[in-house]
């Protein structure tokens, strides 16, 4: 009951921010002041009615519409554990049209452009961060999150994102490598896709096993059945710098932390470099190398995530002066927290093999999307 009382505290608190007027307006206010005015593409109509963030003669986007989408976003992010940010970057950049509305400021005002692009950036980071926090906390209640490794990946990509951007910050491209990244998450749909496969299933004894008796125990319970999974959930059995044991319905896991730091560092140093969340690299990392079964992924994915999705959004806001458009994000807020109470009590209920082809699709529409983008100069598929 105190659990439904204070998320009943948060959803009110996320509506009253719905109402206030958008942060850190300072930056935003100087970039409009330097933007010209008229009626034309790149201009600034003083009379038009105001839109995203206050801006006279922006995108106005249906509340509702913004609700629906983030609740998707949510549940995506909180079922597989990964495309949060490309969902709500399709969402932001796309359907609601501010990508576009940044672009025509590029030639007549690149301080509006910048600190628009800015707000879209750290817009998707709050949808994903949210969905991150409420997904961790309810696959934890469920016993469906590592913490040790969980925390093991955020220490490193706390690395990873501080230090790589600054070794790489107007020395690198991003233009002349996003072609292969996009080859790169292509293999890794391929190799997941592979991984389902009789072939991939049988090197996968341990994760097979615990999916097994997991999904035996959802449909006892669908059957009527009382059934305690969390009681059943992660049993960290023993923990040492150089091992950790753990147990999910009665199969044993093992690994060495040094592991999934040094695999964090190198995968949040990737999403840096790029711009996204990385839970899409996470997600293969889990199932590869660490050898979980998917039931387990999204939980610790999540919590990894959270951590760097913090660290970022202080960065933009506090650091960056990056305003956010409450109004709109207020509600998208309230959508990711239903989306992401909903998305770990569907998952329970998909098949493993099944949460890896959802992930595979997804991996081929970014794949698809990266690799035109840096071969041809632009994306066959959304955000464009």
């Amino acid at each position: 009951m105190k659990n439904k009382h204070l998320m009943m505290l948060g959803l009110l608190g996320l509506v009253i921010l719905a109402t206030v007027q958008p942060a850190l307006a300072d930056r935003l206010t100087d970039a409009i002041a330097a933007t010209p005015v008229g009626t034309g593409a790149g201009q600034i109509d003083p009379n038009a009615p105001t839109g995203y963030l206050g801006i006279p003669g922006a995108p106005n986007v249906n509340l509702l519409l913004g609700f629906a989408w983030a609740c998707w976003v949510g549940w995506i992010f909180s079922t597989v554990g990964a495309f949060g940010g490309i969902m709500a970057g399709v969402g932001h950049i796309t359907i609601f049209g501010f990508g576009n509305y940044a672009s025509s400021f590029k030639e007549t005002s690149p301080a509006l452009n910048k600190v628009i692009t800015d707000s879209i950036r750290v817009s998707n980071q709050w949808l994903v961060g949210t969905s991150a926090g409420m997904s961790s906390f309810n696959y934890w209640k469920m016993g469906r999150l590592v913490l040790p490794l969980a925390l093991a990946l955020g220490l490193g990509s706390v690395l990873g994102s501080t230090l790589i951007p600054w070794l790489t910050a107007g020395k690198i491209s991003l233009k002349s490598y996003i072609g292969y990244f996009g080859l790169f998450v292509l293999f890794l749909g391929c190799y997941l896709l592979y991984e389902t496969s009789p072939k991939g299933q049988a090197g996968k004894k341990a994760a097979k096993e615990a999916a097994k008796a997991f999904e035996a125990s959802m449909k006892a319970e669908r059957e009527g059945k009382k059934v305690d999974t969390a009681a059943q959930g992660v049993k960290v059995v023993s923990f040492s710098p150089r091992k950790v044991v753990f147990t999910f319905f009665g199969v044993e896991f093992s690994f060495n932390p040094m592991v999934p730091a040094i695999g964090g560092f190198f995968i949040a140093g990737m999403a840096s470099f790029l711009g996204v969340g990385g839970g899409f690299l996470l997600v293969p990392f889990l199932t590869s190398v660490a050898g979980l079964p998917m039931y387990l992924v999204a939980g610790t994915s999540a919590l990894a995530v959270l951590i760097g999705m913090v660290t970022s959004i202080a960065t933009y806001m506090l650091a960056g002066g990056t305003p956010v458009f409450w109004q709109l994000i207020g509600v998208e807020l309230v959508g990711i927290l239903v989306g992401s109470f909903i998305g770990p009590r569907t998952s329970k209920y998909i098949p493993d093999v099944w949460l890896k082809r959802i992930f595979i699709v997804l991996a081929f529409y970014v794949g698809i999307r990266y690799v035109t983008k840096g071969f041809l100069g632009y994306a066959v598929l959304p955000p464009f």
